[in-house]
């Protein structure tokens, strides 16, 4: 499915084996074991994200690293 426009979250939590993104229409998980740079993190920089203002995209602090939300779903079709 093509993408029309920027897509947001509306929250981001961490599970033991993956994350959790909250969309308007669903959510979806994107397991630890495909983002190599969060493979390595401990559970407490995993569970440390922030949801950008407007919901478009994911900061984790601890690693200083983020993600587009955009970029997380084109990764999972």
């Amino acid at each position: 499915m093509p993408l029309t426009g920027p897509i947001t979250a509306l929250r981001v939590t961490a599970a033991a084996d993956e994350s959790v993104v909250v969309l308007a229409d669903g959510e979806f998980r994107i397991p630890w074991a495909e983002c190599s740079p969060r493979l390595a993190a401990s559970p407490e920089e995993r569970a440390c994200a922030e949801l950008s203002p407007g919901g478009y995209g994911i900061h984790w602090p601890l690693l200083d690293e983020d993600m587009s939300i955009n970029g997380l779903v084109r990764r999972k079709d």
